[in-house]
């Protein structure tokens, strides 16, 4: 080895050293401005001061900004759970369904379109050379429009509660698919992921959830390792939340940004996490948790629609 190689190889294997600290300072970065939020939101509330004049008050922005962090952490990790999560929360808290389904889909716009280029950033997928993450990036983004167009055409003829009951009985036999093929090497099956792609993009555009455990354990099941799956989730869900924000824009909605700025902005700071614990995690981890998460959402899903 002449000297030139030696200086590149210890310039190689020193940059290697220093990835770990780099990832340690964003978790340090991350953690230090989730600390300020949370304190200066928690003194303004518990000082009656509020900068948002007759908005909403600290202590719910306060709320707010948490629940999205841990809705999204859970989403970007998982490929799954955001919308389907947060939304009946928000409902359930007063907010109305005019006033949440915009933000979310804004919040989702936003942190899909960071969540993939982050997994990329940090090795969990590579869209420039991985053809088959690129390829099937690209396929679930066209079927999100064709699946918003197909949800707003039948959605006034197709009974909801036939709808709804497929879609949970598909759910849940994914789950139950990927959880009996955890240690097994599955061939690329670009069929199935057409057909699963096209069911969850049309379940998104019909009720606003459901995208993340049809799309995240369906590429499991056609072949996809995990960590690739919940990176192609993210970017492809992002596409999905830009066409259905624009439509619903488009008939004449608005967006309530006293309600999609703590949304957004919590979102968006689980990111730097979530893709780091992607990285981390074992395959078999990744798609046993996939699997039983997709298998008891699939399980709720039923729950809610007979009882």
């Amino acid at each position: 080895m002449n000297a030139n190689e030696a200086t590149v190889n210890r310039g190689f294997w020193s940059t290697l050293g220093r990835l770990p600290g780099v990832r340690r300072r964003r978790v340090r970065i991350w953690a230090i401005i989730v600390t300020v939020i949370v304190v200066s939101l928690g003194i303004q509330e518990y000082f009656g001061i509020s900068f948002a004049g007759d908005g909403l008050r600290p202590g719910i922005m306060l709320v707010l900004f948490l629940a999205a962090l841990a809705c999204e952490y859970i989403d970007s990790s998982l490929g799954m759970g955001y919308g389907t999560t947060l939304t009946p929360i928000l409902l359930l808290a007063g907010f109305q369904p005019l006033s949440v389904v915009p933000c979310v889909l804004l919040s989702e716009l936003v942190t899909g379109t960071l969540a993939g280029a982050m997994h990329h950033r940090d090795g969990n997928v590579d869209f420039f050379r991985d053809r088959t993450a690129r390829n099937t990036a690209i396929l679930l983004s066209a079927l999100s429009v064709a699946g918003a167009v197909a949800a707003v055409t039948l959605a006034l003829k197709v009974p909801k509660v036939w709808l709804s009951g497929i879609i949970a009985v598909i759910i849940l036999s994914v789950g139950i698919a990927t959880l009996a093929t955890i240690r097994r090497r599955l061939k690329y099956n670009r069929k199935q992921m057409v057909a699963l792609g096209a069911v969850a993009a049309f379940n998104k555009g019909l009720s606003g959830g459901g995208y993340g455990p049809l799309v995240t354990a369906g590429q499991v099941v056609s072949g996809i390792s995990p960590k690739h799956a919940v990176a192609i989730t993210s970017l492809s869900e992002a596409w999905t939340c830009l066409v259905g924000l624009a439509a619903y824009l488009i008939l004449g909605g608005s967006i309530d940004w006293m309600l999609a700025v703590p949304l957004t902005v919590g979102a968006v700071l689980s990111v730097p996490v979530a893709t780091l614990t992607v990285r981390r995690l074992p395959e078999v981890v990744m798609r046993t948790s996939v699997g039983g998460a997709t298998c008891l959402l699939g399980v709720l899903t039923l729950v809610k629609l007979f009882c």
